[in-house]
């Protein structure tokens, strides 16, 4: 009897590669996701008109707001994603507690994705990958389910490791809702009697600020703003990314030297994160330490060659003359022949002058030579190198980039001394002191507009 053919195993499509449709879009949501950084920030935006605000809430909110904020970008960021210092235990608790107050998912999840980001940055892999565009960047790729297969893999055994990170993430459900809701409500209702305004404005409200101003690392840092260090991939330096996300904006440097604990490093850029990590690291317990800088010459070199880039681009848009390498070899009697051909006026004649071995057209030019037509059509047929370098008229350097337009060839053996070399040979003859062909005057400067 034959045996039954196996079952085939239905492969499981995951929803983000299925078609939106009417009874699948809900799916598609992360409806999580969705609420902590859409439903309720919307629902606070709501309360603001029926919800009165005190001068005393609002300093709190603000207050909060850099606390929660710098528990992302010198927390969640700069510590634990880049290891860009390290941090004693009481701040580690510190950052854990206010960063899970910016209600942006818990260290573990966070450092991973954003690591992910680092290392496949601009591909598929991403999880915020910026050439899907500005919304996905900044928020879709939280509002919509992703395959977690599609996303890049990194290495997190060091986070596995912290007892803080750990903990934060068992815990993290609780650990948001009192760090971002009740602990600000608690501080604004036992300070000063305004337990609603607190969860509204120094909660949810505040909670929306933090996330949409940190959210535009990913979106806003890889669309405004220059690139001195490098242009293969988005992310870019300008000043007003950097006073959203407080002093995150100069990503293209952050992109190229990551473990750097600065983002910014001139004096006069904003970054209030890279000064609160160095307040910290000058107190007495050194709460923070082990601040890593980047080598200031690999930084300027990438600075230099990102320059010599950008300048090689606009000289390639230049006009430099044919590549000497790419010009066709002429002996000394071709050149003749040919001046001589334009000098009794024969079909197929052109004025050929010799600098510095390399043969130049000036038909079309000398009537518009600066030191007249004779001048220049003494030189035709002959080696105007030492006239062309002082003898007559040290040219400008403008004049050797003009003259470099006007190639046409090499001249075989350098200038006359091949046709020296040719005649020696044809018979011999006694020179005298100082006459042989090593023996000359000292060298004009040839042209350099190569």
């Amino acid at each position: 009897m034959a045996a039954t053919p196996p079952t085939p195993v239905k492969q499981h499509i995951h929803i983000s590669n299925q078609p939106i449709t009417v009874n699948n879009w809900y799916k598609h949501i992360n409806w999580f996701s969705t609420t902590l950084v859409l439903i309720i920030p919307t629902y606070g935006l709501l309360a603001i008109p029926y919800t009165p605000l005190y001068r005393s809430t609002l300093i709190w909110a603000f207050i909060y707001y850099f606390l929660t904020g710098f528990g992302i970008t010198g927390g969640y960021h700069r510590l634990w994603s880049h290891r860009c210092y390290s941090a004693r235990l009481p701040l580690r608790l510190l950052l854990a507690f206010v960063g899970a107050g910016a209600v942006q998912g818990s260290i573990r999840f966070w450092s991973s994705k954003h690591r992910a980001h680092h290392r496949w940055t601009d591909t598929k892999k991403d999880p915020y990958d910026a050439l899907r565009g500005f919304f996905f960047s900044h928020l879709g790729w939280m509002l919509f389910n992703q395959d977690p297969k599609r996303i890049g893999r990194t290495d997190i055994t060091d986070l596995d490791a912290d007892p803080v990170v750990v903990w934060q993430h068992r815990h993290y459900g609780k650990t948001m809702m009192t760090a971002a809701w009740l602990f600000p409500m608690c501080v604004a209702g036992l300070g000063w009697g305004d337990w609603w305004g607190g969860l509204v404005y120094a909660g949810i409200v505040r909670a929306c600020v933090v996330q949409q101003a940190t959210f535009c690392v990913n979106s806003l840092a890889h669309w405004l703003g220059e690139q001195p260090f490098d242009d293969r991939r988005t992310p870019r330096d300008h000043f007003i990314t950097a006073l959203v996300t407080l002093g995150e904006g100069y990503h293209n440097f952050h992109h190229e030297f990551p473990s750097d604990y600065r983002n910014a490093i001139s004096w006069y850029q904003y970054d209030p994160t890279k000064w609160s990590i160095y307040f910290l690291s000058t107190l007495p317990f050194h709460l923070a330490h082990s601040l890593k800088r980047f080598r200031h010459n690999e930084i300027e070199k990438g600075r230099f060659q990102q320059q010599q880039k950008a300048l090689d681009a606009r000289r390639s848009a230049l006009d430099w003359g044919v590549p000497l390498g790419d010009l066709p070899v002429i002996s000394w009697s071709e050149f003749r022949t040919t001046c001589q051909q334009y000098a009794d006026g024969v079909a197929g004649g052109t004025a050929l002058v010799a600098v510095a071995g390399v043969i130049h057209n000036v038909t079309d030019f000398i009537a518009e030579h600066p030191g007249g037509r004779t001048l220049i059509g003494s030189s035709v047929g002959k080696d105007a190198t030492g006239l062309f370098n002082g003898g007559v008229y040290l040219h400008s350097n403008a004049a050797h980039n003009l003259l470099s337009t006007m190639r046409v060839g090499v001249l075989r053996g350098g200038q006359e001394v091949e046709v020296w070399k040719e005649e020696a040979m044809k018979k011999v003859k006694v020179l005298g002191a100082g006459e042989q062909v090593t023996v000359v005057r000292p060298l004009a400067e040839g042209a350099v507009a190569a």
